[in-house]
């Protein structure tokens, strides 16, 4: 809940300076053209995504596969859709580059057993973009972290670890594990403004996290370094509505 509310206040914050915005509008051209050429704005929003991630084995997946026997692993799913919804603030710099923050939920559902993927990052961006009338390309790059938290729940029945004593055996009704992870994003966007302070954001990114990419349940767990690109990962779309000073 205290995430969620995080990203409200980013995505409200701005609307503290649309009074401002609209004063600055009103004020003589001649007034605008003496003010600071750096700070151009300031605005922020929320964002909806959806998005496929996939990789190229299930055990990278879910990364425990001491719930299952290999033929059983090498069958599970290795890609799915998912979606989440986040927030953004940015400042805006000689009216070409945004510098700000970012957090983002997300969410992958797998095998209708109530297995998924839950996935939440953030940090911090910066992008140039060009101005086409009331349209503006950009290209940019985010950086920070954040934690891949993997539930896995088989749909076969439970799978029991014999040892060498009743005491000792082991019955596995579902597993979840917790990474945490570095991440670089790469991204394209095209804003379209709606009004001087009201503007749709439409961007498509491909996240390259980097971490542990399995538990101590796999044999992989012996070779794991935190250099290691984690899967599953894939390219999402986002859609939102961006608010504040937008056009200086």
């Amino acid at each position: 809940m205290k995430k969620q509310w995080i990203l409200v206040v980013l995505a409200l914050l701005p609307l503290s300076f649309t009074a401002q915005g609209q004063e600055a509008d009103a004020a003589p051209a001649q007034e605008k053209k003496s003010g600071s050429k750096v700070f151009t704005g300031i605005s922020g929003g929320m964002l909806l995504h959806a998005g496929y991630l996939f990789s190229d084995d299930p055990t990278k997946v879910f990364s425990n596969t001491g719930l299952g026997s290999a033929d059983y692993v090498k069958n599970l799913p290795r890609a799915g859709a998912a979606f989440g919804l986040g927030g953004m603030l940015r400042i805006h710099f000689i009216n070409h580059i945004h510098l700000g923050g970012e957090g983002h939920m997300s969410t992958m559902p797998l095998m209708n057993t109530g297995s998924n993927i839950r996935t939440g990052w953030g940090g911090a961006f910066a992008d140039f973009y060009a101005n086409w009338g009331k349209v503006r390309p950009m290209i940019g790059l985010s950086v920070g972290g954040g934690t891949m938290k993997r539930l896995y729940v088989p749909d076969q029945k439970p799978v029991e670890n014999p040892g060498s004593t009743p005491q000792e055996s082991t019955t596995y009704n579902s597993s979840y594990v917790k990474t945490p992870f570095f991440y670089m994003d790469p991204y394209v966007g095209l804003e379209i403004s709606l009004t001087n302070h009201i503007a749709l954001m439409i961007r498509i990114d491909y996240m390259l996290p980097f971490g542990r990419t399995s538990s101590g349940l796999t044999n992989l767990g012996n070779d794991v370094k935190w250099s290691n690109f984690m899967t599953p990962s894939g390219p999402r779309l986002y859609v939102g509505v961006m608010f504040g000073q937008l056009n200086r």
